[in-house]
């Protein structure tokens, strides 16, 4: 028998904003809404009525996407971890960081999910919005996450998704080939991402220790357009992340102006 929703109206509203999160920006109507959820039309209109009025969905004449409370839920959760706050200072105290995008994710399943975003100072600004996921497979800072693991970690996380989305024509396809990465990865120190996940932009990005043990571990990376990604230019990123990782990985190492 099956266990009886104790709050449904809280568990459709949860999945109408799953559904718009993973619409990527595309308004959905509240009829294509209802039917892809399964939910009463009525029902779906009052409940994107109360989630509007509490600013969780935007309503225009297309239908309906997150709401500007979304952001605000999402950076308060960043910005309760001490390293979250400290990121951007981090970034500007770095010749080098201070002049690119760097993005710090946490692993949410099987993705990165983009929790922080420093702008840079560059005219060309790549990178992927806040609140986004994708496959840690296939990006910079999801292999970041996977270096910590071992391969047998690594299997059981991602195994059963096997074979992996493809969103370039350089995306990894198999275990096999995202192993062999992994492998490189932990031995280099960072992890590079060329047109996987973004054609034109390779990522580099580096593992980020939590402080405390119930904090979640982080990753930092920059996106760099691919042509400009010489191997001395990612070595230099790379080592400018490591040091901005270790400094937010130690409290202590912070830089006092």
């Amino acid at each position: 028998m099956a266990e009886r929703d104790p709050s449904p109206a809280v568990t459709r509203s949860l999945s109408i904003l799953e559904l718009l999160a993973a619409s990527e920006g595309r308004p959905l109507p509240p009829a294509e809404i209802a039917r892809r959820l399964g939910i009463a039309k009525s029902s779906t209109i009052n409940l994107i009525s109360a989630l509007e009025e509490g600013g969780m969905i935007s309503r225009t004449l297309n239908g309906c996407t997150l709401g500007r409370a979304t952001a605000e839920i999402g950076g308060a959760y960043a910005e309760q971890f001490n390293q979250a706050r400290e990121f951007y200072s981090a970034c500007e105290a770095s010749e080098l960081l201070r002049s690119h995008v760097v993005q710090m994710t946490v692993l949410a399943g099987l993705d990165a999910l983009y929790l922080a975003r420093h702008e840079g100072r560059r005219r060309f600004r790549l990178g992927t919005p806040l609140g986004s996921r994708l496959p840690a497979a296939l990006t910079a800072t999801g292999n970041a996450h996977l270096m910590r693991m071992s391969d047998e970690e690594v299997i059981a996380l991602v195994g059963p998704t096997e074979p992996f989305p493809q969103l370039t024509q350089d995306s990894v396809r198999d275990l096999g080939g995202l192993l062999e990465k992994i492998r490189e990865s932990r031995s280099r120190g960072y992890a590079v991402d060329v047109n996987e996940s973004v054609h034109g932009v390779t990522g580099v990005a580096v593992p980020l220790e939590p402080w405390t043990p119930s904090d979640p571990p982080f990753a930092l990376g920059v996106p760099l357009p691919s042509e400009e990604a010489s191997p001395e230019t990612i070595g230099a990123v790379a080592e400018a992340l490591q040091q901005a990782a270790d400094t937010l990985s130690n409290p202590f190492a912070r830089s006092v102006s």
